[in-house]
């Protein structure tokens, strides 16, 4: 039995920084990974000097970003899927988001697509963001609201009749990768075997960024092994990633030592499960013997 992963994100690179050593991990155990991207992208800041004197990323943005998003998913080996919307940028507080936009449209509409290809692959786990959207972006925010209705009702064959036979997902997560206990590990690690390192301030920097957050995570992936195609896949989404990003600077041994894996919160479950889970598989194999 093939057993199958959908992941929904709302911009193309977000699968890349949220969860790219995951997918690597499970399409090396045979499972088959699909990446929903809702939107496009097309209103995302170029944040790379260098792309930035492209006339193309002035353009055609969107196409850009297409392009970039090719060659994430040929470096991980993921399928993809674009839901097809439009992104909304991120207005100034107590201004509206552009009409017609992903997250103008009513949740309801926009989760007929998504249910569309949920019936079409028939995963067995979803991952998706919490109900913050990971962070208050509005298009974060509408994947979350989308995704969870497509958890709740594509098994439903009242609704969205016309969008293929029903198939109900087993197992919903929302990623927790950017966790404290993750962030503190790191820094605590690098200031015992570096104490000197000229790398500090910048870890403890990011360590205090990420305190508040939760540390909520049930389910926690040994994916080290992958640390480095997650980077060359992020590294495709060049537009959004500079090369002095943040993300770069994180020595993989450190992060192996560390902390090697990726993190995620069961937020619903259809199959037998445990308190804590190193598979997010677990329980799906049993219920399909």
């Amino acid at each position: 039995m093939a057993l199958r992963l959908i992941a929904v994100h709302a911009h193309p690179d977000d699968e890349s920084s949220k969860g790219a050593a995951t997918y690597a991990h499970y399409l090396d155990l045979g499972a088959e990974v699909l990446i929903v991207s809702c939107t496009g992208g097309e209103r995302g800041d170029v944040l790379n000097e260098l792309v930035a004197r492209d006339p193309k990323s002035r353009r055609d943005l969107a196409g850009l970003r297409r392009s970039e998003m090719e060659k994430a998913r040929d470096i991980i080996g993921f399928q993809h899927r674009w839901l097809g919307y439009e992104d909304s940028g991120l207005p100034p507080e107590g201004e509206p988001v552009p009409a017609g936009c992903f997250a103008e449209i009513p949740a309801e509409v926009s989760a007929e697509a998504l249910v569309r290809l949920v019936r079409e692959f028939r995963p067995h786990v979803m991952i998706t963001y919490n109900e913050q959207g990971g962070y208050p972006h509005p298009d974060h925010i509408r994947c979350h609201e989308i995704s969870r209705l497509a958890w709740e009702l594509s098994g439903d064959a009242e609704s969205y009749p016309e969008a293929g036979p029903p198939w109900a997902i087993r197992k919903l997560y929302y990623e927790s990768i950017f966790n404290p206990d993750r962030m503190t590990r790191i820094y605590e690690t690098l200031k015992e075997r570096d104490p000197e390192s000229p790398l500090i301030p910048q870890f403890e920097e990011l360590a205090k960024r990420f305190v508040s957050r939760p540390s909520d995570a049930t389910a926690r992936v040994e994916v080290g092994r992958f640390f480095e195609r997650r980077d060359e896949a992020l590294r495709a989404h060049a537009s959004q990633v500079p090369p002095d990003s943040s993300f770069f600077f994180w020595p993989n041994e450190l992060q192996r030592e560390a902390w090697p894996f990726e993190d995620y919160r069961l937020a619903a479950s259809r199959v037998a499960t445990s308190e804590f889970e190193a598979d997010l598989f677990q329980g799906v194999e049993e219920e399909e013997r």
